[in-house]
């Protein structure tokens, strides 16, 4: 289902314009509204009257999470305090948290936005959806709360934890539809055969998957163990939340809201423009968002953007799943090694279970590459031969990917920390 037709369907042409029109109103209220783009553009030697075509974006300067953590708590808002409906917050894992506020009709075109998304994943009215993530400062529960609302679904808001509770209220609720990372998907699956649930205790047709990156062999995998339709979806809190971008029941890649975001893909070096279909960092800007405006914000991932026409009939351009991000990106003896890649080998194995660890430590001035795979059960801890023979096939493909060598730790199966929100797969021991 197509929830907005006339913005999800625009000739390229049109929506280009729109994009244009957009963009300069939004470029001239921030430089307008907020000190921030005042003195960075005028630094730049750049005005809002230079911005003439999508192209002349490039000339402006880009907003990274440190600028907003600079300008904590309120540097960025252009509206007065008493105008706010709404402020989230990052985790601030790494120092203050990042603050992110709304006007009602910012908290308009949020809902507005994530509706679209539920809608191309298959989500109609009628569903039951059960929300996995935790409520409070993160954007990713309550906007999806919203938009799975707007669409006229019944909300349970489970928030994260106690997965036995979960799948209670999911048998005794009839619940149709699931949100939550990944991750925390495969380890309700694998509570449910621990505690001996059967397929038919179930009405799961749907799956809502976003707050970390997943491979498609992962989802692949979520498919098959609970029996329902997984697709992905992306945001981020500095520009709204999730809403950005999401895929559709074609699962070829994830539609950006184009009329509210544009969407650049950069070399992450020289920061110029890659061709489409290449990957690079995406650097977003918010169109419509007034409480916050966000201009060529650094998102740090790593994508590709394809902008033929979908088979479901949307025009807008697609996300590739993120390949990883810049700063996730492990470069061990010189090569460039993404989680992604390793997840996309380990799942391949069907003696291989979900969970998996990468450990990255240095020895006598050389890096060294560990991957850690649990086993899907103990069928086989046993015997040897069988192990051995495993762990070969394993290398051997991810040196075949990755380029180099790896050490590979086979694992008894439920030996590996369970994650209830987003998966920390990446230990790195090197002192700098």
């Amino acid at each position: 289902m197509i929830y907005d037709i006339k913005h999800e369907t625009m000739k390229r042409e049109d929506l280009r314009a729109l994009q244009l029109k957009r963009l300069q109103e939004i470029v001239a209220y921030a430089y307008d509204r907020v000190p921030f783009y005042k003195k960075k553009y005028d630094e730049a030697g750049v005005k809002p009257s230079d911005i003439k075509s999508l192209e002349d974006i490039q000339k402006l300067p880009f907003v990274t999470k440190a600028d907003l953590r600079d300008n904590y708590p309120y540097g960025f808002l252009s509206v007065p305090l008493e105008e706010i409906a709404r402020i989230h917050a990052s985790s601030g894992t790494s120092g203050k948290p990042t603050v992110v506020a709304y006007t009602q009709e910012d908290m308009e075109i949020w809902t507005e936005c994530v509706a679209r998304l539920v809608a191309a994943g298959g989500g109609r009215k009628g569903d039951i959806v059960q929300i996995c993530f935790g409520y409070g400062l993160f954007t990713g529960a309550l906007g999806l709360h919203q938009g799975w609302e707007r669409i006229g679904a019944a909300v349970i808001p489970a928030s994260t934890g106690n997965t036995e509770r979960q799948l209670m209220l999911m048998k005794d609720l009839k619940t149709t539809a699931i949100v939550c990372t990944p991750s925390y998907a495969l380890h309700l699956a694998e509570e449910m055969n621990r505690l001996g649930y059967k397929k038919e205790d179930f009405h799961l047709r749907v799956g809502m998957f976003g707050s970390e990156a997943s491979s498609d062999e992962m989802h692949a995998e979520i498919a098959r163990k609970l029996h329902l339709f997984p697709t992905d979806n992306y945001g981020l809190s500095e520009l709204i939340g999730p809403g950005v971008s999401g895929e559709c029941e074609q699962k070829q890649g994830m539609h950006v809201n184009e009329d509210h975001f544009f969407a650049e893909i950069l070399d992450p070096t020289t920061f110029q423009p890659l061709p489409e279909g290449e990957y690079g960092e995406l650097v977003l800007t918010s169109l419509t968002k007034k409480s916050m405006p966000m201009i060529r914000y650094r998102t740090k991932d790593i994508t590709k953007l394809d902008y033929s026409p979908c088979a479901c009939g949307r025009t807008t351009a697609r996300m590739a799943k993120l390949k990883g991000r810049t700063d996730d990106m492990l470069v061990v003896k010189g090569v460039n090694v993404f989680p992604s890649q390793i997840e996309g080998v380990l799942y391949t194995f069907k003696e291989l279970g979900s969970f998996y660890e990468i450990i990255v430590s240095r020895e006598d001035y050389k890096d060294k590459l560990e991957v850690k795979a649990e086993l899907v059960d103990d069928s086989i801890v046993g015997d040897y031969g069988r192990l051995e023979e495993l762990a070969k096939k394993v290398r051997h493909a991810l040196k075949t990917v990755l380029q180099i060598d790896v050490k590979l730790s086979l694992v008894e199966h439920l030996s590996l920390k369970r994650f209830e929100g987003k998966a920390k797969r990446v230990i790195d021991l090197r002192k700098y």
